[in-house]
């Protein structure tokens, strides 16, 4: 069984320490092999944010991790290095591959740079990364969950989202059906929840998933929705290929995580 902690948006400068210390204690019974951070990693691209960024996930003591910039990640009020090492500090401790992949027996994961240092809070996909990342889906085999991660989301549940959608979404969500993408996991709107894509795109071959991750670590948390994170684990089976998601919130009075719901998934071809 291989278990995945998918964290998003901590904002490290703005991180509340029972969350922190909650979260560690997570890691430390589920034991997932691979750490996923889908971007805001800090707050204000500060370099003791990333640096802080760094330690904690040191703690995690995962033997693997991917992660990929979000919009924060990007500095704000340094207009030189905004516009000249925008991923100056990012690189210093996360290394230079801002589009990182994992491939194992069990999964192959997808990173996508989706900031842009032109765009503040918007992230947008090019076509040649939506065909690279087909062509890379492509590659899988039959028994890899194939996990595609962008920062902004490619769907939304709230209209008051939908300023925050990833541009280029629709034909990188149809690309990637087609390729064989099972999971799309993203953060950016501090909301976390799983939907069905193939739902809402019926010619789709196969199911593919919206997974989001609320805020992990930050104060900047939603009037509905709390610091949480994700779990995902997978078997390694081939078609249907099957995974669960489990949602975990922090609950305050016992500054830990609590389990708050377990999705069971197909993926893959449903003709």
């Amino acid at each position: 069984m291989t278990v995945v902690l998918h964290i998003s948006d901590p904002h490290f400068g703005t991180e509340v320490a029972p969350v922190v210390e909650a979260l560690a204690r997570l890691a430390q019974e589920h034991r997932p092999g691979l750490v996923i951070l889908s971007g805001d990693i800090t707050q204000r691209a500060q370099q003791a944010e990333f640096d802080a960024a760094r330690r904690f996930l040191e703690r995690l003591d995962a033997p693997a991790r991917l992660v990929i910039p979000g919009n924060h990640d990007i500095p704000l009020f340094q207009l030189g290095a905004r516009l000249f090492t925008p991923y100056g500090r990012y690189r210093r401790v996360f290394g230079d591959d801002l589009e990182p992949v994992f491939d194992d027996p069990s999964m192959l994961v997808i990173g996508v740079k989706t900031t842009r240092r032109y765009r503040h809070i918007d992230g947008e996909v090019s076509a040649a990364q939506i065909g690279r990342v087909a062509d890379r889906l492509q590659q899988a085999n039959p028994g890899q969950l194939r996990i595609v991660v962008t920062h902004q989301p490619v769907f939304v549940t709230h209209a008051e989202d939908e300023e925050n959608l990833l541009h280029g979404r629709d034909e990188a969500i149809r690309r990637w059906a087609l390729a064989g993408a099972d999971l799309i996991l993203g953060g950016h709107i501090h909301r976390p929840f799983v939907s069905a894509l193939h739902e809402r795109f019926p010619d789709f071959p196969g199911r593919v998933w919206a997974v989001q991750a609320g805020t992990a670590l930050s104060s900047r948390i939603r009037h509905d929705a709390g610091n949480s994170v994700n779990l995902i684990r997978y078997a390694g089976t081939a078609m249907p290929r099957h995974c669960s998601v489990e949602r975990w919130d922090y609950h305050p009075p016992s500054q830990a995580f609590h389990l708050k719901t377990r999705l069971e998934l197909d993926c893959g071809d449903r003709r």
